[in-house]
């Protein structure tokens, strides 16, 4: 649907198809390898002291074999903690990387986000609203300034995906700049309950931004995570 100064067509419903830290980490790595050379080296000297006492005790006063094999449970659980830990080291980090990968994926692809702050350029601004039941929907667009720009009332259609343009042009018939326009819709249905809507924002991913976890993608001057990505277009 598109929005115009002088006349408002009707929402038209629409679908979008789906889409199918270092230091840190440097820091964690070295301290788990020295745990872990550290605790090697007891238990070699533990077991090293153990057979000597073994060697060497009194027949007639035997060592408590009791004590010493708490003591080597106690050894083995904590070595396959450190082991446990390193294998989620492991798997944090591939979870990283794919989730770069992925990420550099969308590069250049036109994706749809939650939001309503929208980029107008050439005179021309979208956004893509979703009603739970059939309504009608008052919207208000403001300026980066926060002036009301534009108003207007649609019937909507209950669904996901319909959306909606507007032309840059006031009430009044004032053309309006490019830049940043935030929307604001509510609505109603026949009974005069009101009714959720949802508003999203369509954009090209020019960027990512992988350091930071998660990457950041950027769209139309705004960064978003890869999880808030709602569909992709091509």
């Amino acid at each position: 649907m598109t929005a115009a100064a002088n006349a408002a067509s009707p929402i038209v419903s629409g679908t979008t198809p789906l889409p199918t830290s270092s230091s840190s980490g440097s820091s964690g790595s070295s301290v788990g390898s020295t745990t872990n050379s550290t605790l090697a080296g007891n238990f070699q000297t533990f077991l090293t002291l153990l057979t000597t006492q073994l060697q060497n005790q009194n027949p007639l006063d035997p060592l408590d074999t009791n004590q010493f094999t708490q003591q080597l449970v106690q050894f083995a659980s904590v070595e396959q903690q450190l082991k446990t830990n390193d294998q989620l080291t492991t798997l944090v980090s591939l979870q990283q990387t794919a989730q770069s990968t992925q990420a550099l994926g969308f590069v250049g692809k036109t994706a749809m986000v939650d939001g309503s702050t929208a980029t107008m350029t050439n005179g021309s601004a979208n956004w893509i609203l979703g009603a739970k039941t059939d309504s009608t929907v008052n919207v208000s667009i403001a300026s980066s300034t926060g002036q009301t720009v534009f108003t207007g009332s649609y019937q909507v259609n209950a669904g996901d995906g319909q959306a909606f343009g507007w032309d840059g042009k006031g009430n009044d018939g004032t053309q309006w700049p490019d830049g940043k326009y935030t929307i604001t819709a509510t609505a109603v249905d026949s009974a005069g309950n009101s009714v959720a809507i949802s508003t999203e924002i369509v954009g090209t991913v020019s960027s990512v931004d992988l350091t930071q976890s998660p990457p950041l993608l950027s769209i139309n001057g705004q960064n978003y995570t890869v999880n808030q990505i709602k569909g992709i277009a091509g």
